[in-house]
């Protein structure tokens, strides 16, 4: 099973960070549906998909709708510049929900009737002269329709929407160009609240949207209207287990094998490990804590329980060992990359809550083990006080400041480190360490919550902040549990 490790190797192989670049055929081979999917994919009004970026809610998405299409469900997908120039207007929450309803049901109806070669001017209009239901004007409108110039397939997809009257909408990337700023805010909370009022003055129309865990957060705390769509949230999370199992799948279908997904799921992550022989060193040849472990637990250890996280990494020691001409993936391959993995997941942090935290680099980065605490060997994990403590002597350089303008204390700063995965609950549990995310738990929690764990800088991020010590890492950081 020799492998060269070329870009496209690399890529098939192990799949493509975005998920729209991939085809639906590829995605659908190896995607593992866990329970967030079946919520999500349920047809219900409105679902609206929350999580952090490279969770996987824009392939979640891809997947529900090429699905929903093969069984013959009529589907709308909406794209940012689909929407570009809809409640921009004014930051006025009622005119811009009005704005949000009326480009919408344009939107739909314009793609649904082009779809089937027919016209959409007018259609609001034709949509206000009978009681404003969209599924209804569509409905009449393609009675219209010339089914000789159809494919089978347009014909099948008219047939069931003739019997069902159903619509299912996904809109996905909203948050591409996303700042954070008053107007950003308001605009997404119109979009919520549209939504809502459309799916439910609407039946058989139904929406499913993909938003980023930051800007769910901030919309759902500057208005509290979207209390009412709580109940429609889905969190995305997936557990490490889950994401190996994607590792396998992937790897299997790439060389033609069928695999048996409720088997895989049933065995141990040990069992597993054999799926990744050829490509990689069973065993990693370090010192300290990891000399001699399984690679898997390396890898399960170093991503924050976000599939993307793996492709980035698996994608970094592919070409390191293309450029070491090595045959599969090797120890020093891994060891080569582990900053420049690190450092891009301090960066994709920083981009991704500078909106809720202006200052977060500079929070991020004064984490740092300081000189006593490198001494004292007692950088990267912290008691509940001892993280506080840390937190005090950062804010002693500086405020920190969120969105609104509001300075936040310790303990305030300690919640946001842990929301966004920076820092994890750690506990150990017969001589193996279990971490715990902060997905486990409500997510608009403000405060930090004492519930029996300690504390740790997670060890995707440890490369970048302690350059100059790598052998301490190694010596210190303890691996994931299996699960």
């Amino acid at each position: 099973m020799d492998m060269q490790f070329t870009d496209e190797q690399i890529q098939e192989l192990f799949g493509n960070e975005a998920a729209e670049n991939e085809s639906p055929e590829r995605l659908r081979e190896y995607y593992v549906k866990n329970e967030i999917y079946d919520q999500v994919h349920a047809l219900l009004p409105l679902r609206l998909l929350v999580g952090h970026k490279g969770v996987g809610k824009s392939a979640l998405l891809r997947i529900s709708a090429f699905e929903n299409e093969q069984a013959g469900t009529l589907c709308v997908n909406i794209r940012p510049d689909d929407v570009a120039g809809i409640g921009e207007s004014t930051d006025q929450i009622l005119v811009l929900i009005r704005e949000w309803k009326e480009g919408l049901l344009r939107l739909i109806a314009s793609k649904v009737l082009q779809s089937f070669g027919s016209e959409s001017d007018g259609i609001l209009d034709k949509a206000k002269s009978i009681g404003g239901r969209l599924i209804d004007v569509l409905q009449e409108t393609l009675k219209n329709v010339q089914k000789v110039n159809l494919s089978e397939a347009r014909n099948v997809l008219l047939e069931k929407f003739a019997k069902d009257r159903r619509i299912v909408v996904y809109i996905d990337d909203l948050d591409r160009g996303w700042q954070g700023r008053k107007q950003d805010i308001v605009r997404v909370s119109a979009l919520l609240n549209a939504v809502r009022d459309l799916s439910g003055d609407n039946p058989g129309l139904s929406f499913k949207i993909g938003l980023r865990s930051d800007v769910y957060f901030l919309a759902r705390t500057s208005d509290e209207s979207t209390d009412k769509i709580e109940g429609s949230v889905v969190w995305h999370r997936w557990t490490n287990h889950q994401i190996f199992i994607l590792l396998v799948k992937r790897i299997e279908t790439y060389f033609g094998r069928k695999v048996d997904e409720s088997n895989l799921m049933s065995q141990r992550q040990a069992n597993l490990a054999r799926y990744l022989d050829g490509l990689m060193d069973s065993r990693f040849e370090g010192t300290g804590k990891w000399e001699g472990a399984p690679i898997y637990r390396i890898l399960m250890s170093l991503i924050r329980r976000r599939p993307r996280d793996l492709v980035k990494l698996l994608t970094l020691a592919g070409k390191s060992a293309r450029k070491n001409k090595h045959t599969k993936m090797q120890t020093n391959d891994f060891k080569d990359v582990f900053e420049e993995y690190s450092q891009g997941r301090i960066q994709d942090t920083v981009n991704e809550y500078r909106s809720e935290l202006p200052q977060i680099e500079k929070l991020l980065l004064s984490m740092r083990p300081s000189t006593k605490e490198k001494k004292t060997n007692s950088g990267f994990m912290y008691e509940t006080a001892g993280l506080l403590a840390k937190l005090g002597d950062i804010m002693n350089q500086g405020t920190y400041n969120n969105a609104a303008g509001r300075k936040l204390d310790a303990k305030e700063l300690a919640a946001f480190l842990y929301k966004i995965n920076f820092i994890v609950a750690r506990k150990e549990v017969n001589g193996e360490i279990l971490r715990k995310y902060f997905e486990e738990n409500r997510y608009l929690n403000s405060t930090l919550v004492d519930f029996g764990f300690d504390w740790e800088v997670h060890p995707a991020f440890r490369w970048a902040l302690q350059p100059e010590s790598i052998a301490d890492l190694f010596a210190k950081l303890a691996l994931s549990a299996d699960e």
